[in-house]
């Protein structure tokens, strides 16, 4: 399999060089190849691997389980510079921290393993071929770090899946002038009908102008030309321009949603004495997410999300998708079924997958990888990559809330202890303070603090024949009092000193019911044996969401199988269980579209 496309689609340019491909490779068990300069040694590596397949996968060639806290990576290159231009190298994600070299040289190091980075490598250029390498750390017995469903074992098992080391996303170089556009930032002002474009020079140029062109279906809406004055340009631009029928007042217009997802294109050009020195592609939606009345709002009109929990692990390139394709079936295949979103758990995924949501039209719960446990090491390297994340992945229409914290992992004794109550409430604040478009919640399941959506987890559907059990499930789910009362876990929905504030409430987990169609051995929070059970068995769970009229939304657990679990609704090989129409037919029953 190969990773060819352009990895960055929001921001794209003409000028670049994929590096993905066979680069050498080996194990430092020892940790010794600092030390022997492994960097500058192209005999230190006796194995080949395909980037960005970690070795444990398949596709990487290796194929290896068995942890290795230390693996390096080593290829050449050529590229063609004129002396007034820079090279910038990008990686898309390394797990969990990354030494590079360019030539010998050491040009930079990143911690977090789901967040992209970039280094200059200009001044460490020389004549002819050119050598990187990258030394991968990846501490398994270390549990501060955010490796979310990644197992620090070598066999798999439980809710943990295979480890992923290293290079897991693509790496390219850019060819750009000694001025160019580092960051663009696009916020759509909803109720207003404009864009807030914000751009980011790598260094200020005096007499330097920036050109915008934006689009709508090949149609030209808005262009213009501003001055720098500093590395920084803001500007707004007028899209609906008082055109009735722009707004979402009759129809969708032009807003974005998962039924009608219309897109603005903007070409932004950076020019310098009459010439043109940075030229790139991006695009974006206009799509507003808010919360009124117990209930979300898209576009300022209420919308029942109807979401599938996605793990976004495959089998031969685990969390690597093998091809560009893949994230586009995905998402075809949920939609197909009738889900409108999803909830990434536990993993922030490639921009890729944002691309084809914000194409396709998918709703996106954007979430990072957790620690399994609360210190100032976990405190640190957690908001760090959240950071990272929203710098990353603010412009894509299709994410619409943030979930930084998952069944209090990394925060374990958060329904009685102050400190990580602070915690969570300093994500919650910090997040909207980095990102003030988008929902945030606080701790998804329970133990709950400061939250935009009160986000519940419940599987106690039971198996048909208990049906006292189901009966208790349905009860619990049918008003908002009984929601937030339920005495179906052991934890709180709301943490110690904190209470329901009337936010809208949706079921974020539930179902998972285990039906085996491989031979594949596993487990489900319920089985069945073959696809009739499993339609009158997801007909049954349905029916109780759909009962409430206390809900305002779900996620059902899952689009997919993974490893030891079989409660996906698809193989993890991606396919279907069960008669596609006939899921849809069960999702897109009448259901209660308000709260009580």
């Amino acid at each position: 399999m190969s990773r060819n496309e352009y990895p960055r689609p929001q921001f794209q340019r003409e000028n670049w060089l994929n590096l993905n491909g066979e680069w050498h490779f080996a194990f430092d068990d020892k940790n010794v190849g600092l030390k022997e300069k492994w960097y500058q040694e192209e005999e230190a590596y006796p194995h080949r691997i395909k980037v960005p397949f970690v070795y444990q996968s398949e596709l990487s060639g290796i194929n290896q389980r068995e942890p290795h806290d230390i693996v390096w990576y080593y290829r050449t290159f050529t590229v063609q510079a004129m002396d007034s231009q820079r090279v910038v190298l990008h990686f898309g994600a390394v797990d969990y921290e990354a030494d590079v070299f360019v030539n010998g040289c050491h040009v930079t190091n990143h911690q977090g393993g789901h967040t992209s980075f970039e280094v200059d490598i200009t001044d460490y250029l020389v004549d002819g071929q050119q050598a990187i390498s990258v030394r991968a750390f990846d501490p398994h017995a270390d549990e501060s770090i955010p490796r979310g469903k990644q197992f620090w074992e070598t066999e798999s098992a439980g809710i943990w899946y295979t480890n992923s080391t290293g290079i897991w996303q693509p790496v390219w170089l850019e060819v750009v002038s000694e001025t160019y556009l580092k960051e663009i930032n696009l916020t759509p002002n909803f109720d207003e009908g404009t864009v807030t474009v914000e751009t980011i020079l790598n260094q200020f140029q005096p007499q330097c102008e920036l050109d915008y062109r934006i689009s709508f279906k090949e149609q030209l809406i808005a262009a213009g030309r501003l001055s720098a004055d500093s590395a920084k340009m803001k500007f707004n631009a007028d899209l609906f321009q008082e055109h009735i029928f722009r707004s979402n007042f009759h129809h969708d217009g032009w807003s974005w949603t998962p039924e009608n997802p219309q897109l603005f294109d903007i070409k932004l050009s950076l020019i310098n004495d009459g010439e043109t020195i940075d030229y790139l592609k991006s695009y974006f939606g206009m799509r507003k997410i808010h919360t009124e009345n117990g209930m979300v709002y898209l576009n300022n009109k209420p919308y029942y999300q109807k979401l599938i929990l996605d793990q976004g692990y495959w089998p031969s390139g685990l969390l690597t998708a093998p091809s560009d394709e893949d994230f586009k079936k995905d998402i075809l295949l949920a939609k197909e079924m009738g889900f409108n979103g999803c909830r990434k758990h536990q993993k922030t995924e490639d921009p890729r997958f944002l691309y084809w949501a914000d194409q396709l039209g998918f709703l996106v719960w954007g979430e990072c990888a957790a620690p399994a446990i609360y210190n100032e090491d976990s405190v640190e390297r957690l908001m760090r990559e959240w950071t990272e994340i929203i710098a990353r992945d603010f412009s894509h229409p299709s994410i619409v809330t943030w979930v930084p914290i998952n069944e209090s992992w990394g925060v374990p004794k958060i329904s009685f202890d102050r400190t990580q109550q602070h915690f969570s409430q300093a994500m919650y604040h910090f997040l909207h303070a980095l990102d003030k478009t988008r929902l945030v919640i606080s701790n998804d399941g329970w133990a709950m603090t400061e939250t935009d959506i009160c986000a519940i987890h419940n599987y106690a559907h039971g198996q048909k024949e208990e049906t006292e059990k189901y009966d208790y499930f349905k009860e619990t789910l049918r008003t908002r009092e009984n929601l937030i009362k339920r005495l179906s876990t052991p934890w709180p929905i709301f943490a110690n000193g904190f209470s329901y504030q009337e936010q809208p409430i949706l079921l974020t987990e539930f179902g998972g019911i285990g039906f085996d169609v491989s031979g594949q051995p596993g487990w489900g929070y319920t089985s069945v044996d073959n696809e009739v059970e499993f339609l009158k068995d997801y007909q049954r769970v349905l029916s109780a969401v759909y009962a409430s009229v206390g809900l305002w939304g779900y996620c059902y657990t899952q689009l997919t199988d993974v490893e030891q679990e079989i409660n996906g609704l698809l193989t993890y090989d991606r396919q279907p269980k069960v008669d596609l129409a006939a899921i849809k037919a069960i999702n897109d029953q009448f259901h209660v579209s308000q709260v009580e």
